[in-house]
This record gives structure tokens, sequence and C-alpha cells, in this order.
């Protein structure tokens, strides 16, 4: 069976990012199954696996564009600590959600200077381009529940 919207795949893979250090990877876990055509995966490695089987094994690039987007100077912002209600130590790597007109938005500490805190709201991969190395495991068509759940049971 070929890959198309509504089936569910399992897949092994490794993440690694141009400099060839490996960002996330499958090995020693169960494969990662998602909902084809569900966006529950990058849009660009939702894509590649378009028309793939099982036993499939390929690369694919994934450019920043299609993956989680390209940096923003405007989601790194400067707060006052004071914004920390309830947070005695404030430290670089502290993940948060900021409330913001759009609704949550998570953010990362970046910096602390004195009273003073950097939060990046853009994704830890934002602007990078993504290489993956991929194995198909399983194909199937998705049930009418996965179907209306949006994901893979």
């Amino acid at each position: 069976m070929q890959i198309k919207d509504n089936c569910v795949v399992a897949m092994h893979y490794t993440l690694t990012n141009d400099e060839g250090q490996v960002l996330d990877s499958s090995e020693g876990r169960d494969p990662l199954k998602f909902l084809q055509g569900a966006h529950n995966i990058i849009i660009g490695l939702e894509k590649a696996m378009e028309g793939k089987q099982v036993g499939d094994a390929f690369d694919v690039t994934v450019e920043p564009e299609e993956a989680y987007g390209i940096r923003h100077e405007q989601m790194i912002q400067k707060v006052p600590k004071s914004a920390f209600q309830g947070v005695d130590d404030i430290e670089v790597g502290m993940s948060f959600q900021a409330q913001t007109e759009q609704g949550p938005v998570p953010v990362t500490i970046t910096e602390v200077t004195g009273d003073v805190v950097t939060v990046d709201g853009n994704h830890e991969l934002a602007g990078q381009r993504l290489h993956f190395k991929v194995s198909i495991e399983e194909v199937r068509e998705a049930t009418a529940e996965e179907q209306e759940h949006n994901h893979a049971h």
C-alpha cells in the first residue's frame, strides 16, 4: 500500500542538522506513527512520504519554510523579571507559555541580565534546514476514529 492521505504510517527516522549533529532519532524506540495528511509532522517531510510504501528507505532535506519556519526577530523580546510572577530563579533554557493577543505562545529564556529577561518565541529549530533518514515500517488505512480525531491511535 502506498502512503496517501488518511493512512497511518509508522516510520523510523534520524534527524540531523547541516553540521550532521543528530537532533532526534527513533533509534531504540518504537517507530513514530502519524496520520498522513493531518499535519502531524512537518509539511516537508509529509510531502516526501507521499507514494512511499513499507520497506522504503530514503533521505530527505527539508528547508525551514516547510519545517519549523524561518526565525522572526520580533519573536525575541526583553521583558522585566517581574513578568514571571511566582518564579524565584529564572535561568537560561527555561520554557514558559506567554499570553499574547493571538493566544498562548511557548517561549524560551535566552538571556537574563539584571532585572531584564530575554525570551524567544521561535521554535528551537526555526530557520534550520533539516535532514531526515527515514525507513517506512508500516502503512495502513486509518480507522474512522483516527480520521475523526486527526491522529493515529
